[in-house]
């Protein structure tokens, strides 16, 4: 079942069987902000047929699952309170294969993640995590019950490598100034190999700091826009990234990072950062896209 699509692309929310709703909250914002649609989809499982099939009828799943869509409609259209469109589809298959697909006309995909305990995380891989690695459109993943902070909003950039990060940096300066929010940048360095086990002297620390955050600096000024070098705070540390990452983070309105190119026709993985922010963040998780639709944000 498909409702006609608004012009342009939409912003497309996947709606599960669990909490929705502040992905919707989150998603309606941004749709209303750009300007586009708002689409929602819902996949249910195609059950086999024969003796070997579920003994729940397919109509029923069906049934079960427009019931699901309805409620989401419902509250997205009170979000949204006719600012934009809004849209939905159901469709057959698993929550994956039907985001991948639905993804080729998206402004951006927008799934709610519900932290898992450790053992779960063995079995279970997000979502999120799941579609970015096939698709070529930003990603975002928002906790649930995740809140806005009160007072200025923080956008949080972690790049990995400073020259390899101009999607990253890019999608992070047109998050923030959508949102009129500080953008604060976080890389993490290690020492070269042969520094290990070797006690590093508090200049040559310092040094490799500077370095590091001259990097970064580098790759801001490369996005052509002076402001943004000034205005943005750089943070650096030695050591791991997902802890750096995750500490800056703490209470900003939306942590952007990259993943792994996607190939052609299933990706690679998002990539370890990636995958271990998604399962720690308590902000909003923008996946940037590899290769990103410039597309202008509406102040």
């Amino acid at each position: 079942m498909t409702e006609q699509q608004p012009n342009g692309r939409p912003v497309v929310v996947g709606v599960g069987t669990t909490e929705v709703d502040t992905a919707l909250a989150y998603a309606a914002e941004e749709a209303v902000r750009a300007g586009c649609g708002l689409h929602l989809v819902h996949a249910v499982h195609m059950m086999p047929t024969g003796p070997r099939g579920t003994l729940v009828p397919q109509e029923d799943l069906d049934l079960w699952g427009r019931e699901t869509l309805d409620r989401a409609v419902k509250i997205a259209e009170d979000l949204v309170a006719g600012a934009v469109p809004v849209t939905h589809e159901l469709c057959h298959g698993t929550p994956v294969d039907v985001l991948t697909d639905v993804a080729r006309t998206a402004r951006t995909v927008v799934l709610e993640h519900r932290h898992l305990s450790r053992v779960s995380r063995v079995v279970n891989r997000t979502v999120a995590g799941g579609v970015a690695a096939h698709v070529r459109v930003p990603v975002v993943a928002v906790p649930s019950g995740w809140t806005r902070s009160a007072g200025t909003p923080v956008v949080v950039a972690g790049v990995d490598v400073p020259e390899r990060s101009e999607e990253v940096l890019a999608a992070a300066v047109a998050e923030s100034r959508a949102r009129a929010a500080t953008l604060t940048v976080v890389h993490s360095w290690a020492m070269p190999v042969h520094y290990d086990g070797v006690p590093v002297e508090p200049a040559e620390h310092a040094r490799w700091t500077d370095r590091s955050k001259a990097e970064v600096r580098a790759a801001l000024d490369r996005l052509g826009d002076e402001s943004v070098a000034i205005d943005a705070e750089v943070v650096v540390h030695p050591g791991r990234a997902v802890e750096a990452i995750l500490e800056a983070a703490q209470g900003a309105d939306l942590l952007v990072i990259g993943r792994h190119d996607p190939l052609v026709p299933y990706g690679s993985h998002i990539g370890p950062v990636a995958r271990a922010v998604l399962r720690e963040a308590t902000c909003p998780v923008l996946l940037a896209s590899p290769h990103p639709h410039r597309v202008a944000y509406r102040p």
